[in-house]
């Protein structure tokens, strides 16, 4: 936690004061569809208010939020200085995504947004154009011998990285494991605040257990939390945040040597074994617990034998 914040939190220092105006009410009625209307999860939210409140501080800074007054102009005038802060694909992606959601918003409001839509262009994006970028086996050796005595907390990392490796835990769902989450007797964990919004039943690899168990009996601070993760350093009654946990396992795979490999890295590595050892599209497709076939695809490519079987051979070649 940030030191205003827990400062704040202490009432050591007063609290910022509440957005208030035409542009904070417009971003709380839009807000609140995207939480009922859309059941989007808390960080795409605020990432996408995040935006939209650029856009809306750009034309109506200190004015009523007119929406009628947005013209196709400011929405090119504002797309293009957002690119010239981080002109990456990825983050126009992010722009126009979240540009589109709420002027799809409005629009069910009654306004006319068709002229607004048609000026965001998206970058060329072919689904399924690259590879998923997984470990090598080698690679997973060196990631899980990285934590070390000298480590301030070697326990909880390891911990961390076998949920990842072992069970295609997303950092989102690693944060919000509880204790009661874990059935010891009956060898599983239950995952009830995920990204698809459903609870899953997952078996516990006996690695997984040991290594959650070692933290939990021998690193974990007393505290009253309830999560299974919690932060080394005061106040330890909060749960190790999404941001804690993705450094933890970047730092990991920084000192492994890998470069260019974030925490999804992990996921995708269980993935590919999976699917190296012959398991169906179907099957990665429940271990991961996406809600659908399409985003599993991606790892057919991996298959060289079975894509071997159904490749036609080359024109004029013998066979």
């Amino acid at each position: 936690m940030p030191l205003l914040a827990l400062l704040r939190q202490r009432g050591v220092i007063s609290d910022l004061p509440t957005p208030s105006g035409p542009i904070a009410e417009e971003l709380g009625r839009y807000d609140a569809h995207m939480r009922d209307a859309r059941g989007l999860d808390t960080s795409t939210r605020v990432n996408r208010l995040r935006i939209v409140q650029r856009l809306l501080l750009a034309k109506f800074a200190g004015r009523p939020v007119r929406f009628e007054r947005l013209s196709p102009d400011d929405i090119r005038r504002f797309i293009a200085q957002q690119f010239e802060l981080r002109n990456t694909k990825s983050n126009a992606i992010t722009i126009n995504g979240a540009l589109r959601g709420y002027l799809r918003w409005r629009g069910s409001c009654g306004d006319a947004v068709r002229p607004l839509l048609g000026v965001i262009t998206s970058p060329p994006n072919w689904s399924l154009a690259g590879l998923p970028r997984a470990l090598t086996p080698e690679q997973v050796e060196r990631v899980l011998s990285s934590f070390t005595g000298p480590l301030r907390s070697p326990r909880r990392g390891y911990a961390i990285a076998r949920l990842a490796l072992d069970l295609g835990l997303r950092t989102g769902e690693i944060n919000q494991l509880r204790l009661d989450d874990i059935d010891w007797q009956h060898g599983t964990v239950t995952l009830k605040r995920t990204k698809s919004r459903r609870q899953d039943v997952l078996p516990l690899p006996h690695a997984t257990g040991k290594a959650l168990e070692d933290y939990l009996r021998h690193e974990r601070p007393a505290t009253g939390s309830r999560a299974v993760f919690v932060r080394r350093l005061a106040p330890h009654d909060r749960p190790l945040g999404v941001d804690g946990i993705r450094v933890v396992l970047r730092r990991a795979l920084r000192r492994a040597g890998i470069a260019h490999a974030s925490a999804h890295a992990l996921r995708h590595t269980l993935a590919c074994r999976l699917v190296g050892g012959g398991s169906p599209i179907k099957e990665v497709a429940d271990v991961l617990r996406h809600r659908s076939l399409n985003t599993s695809l991606i790892y057919a490519k991996l298959n060289v034998g079975a894509l071997s079987e159904v490749a036609l051979p080359w024109p004029g070649s013998a066979s």
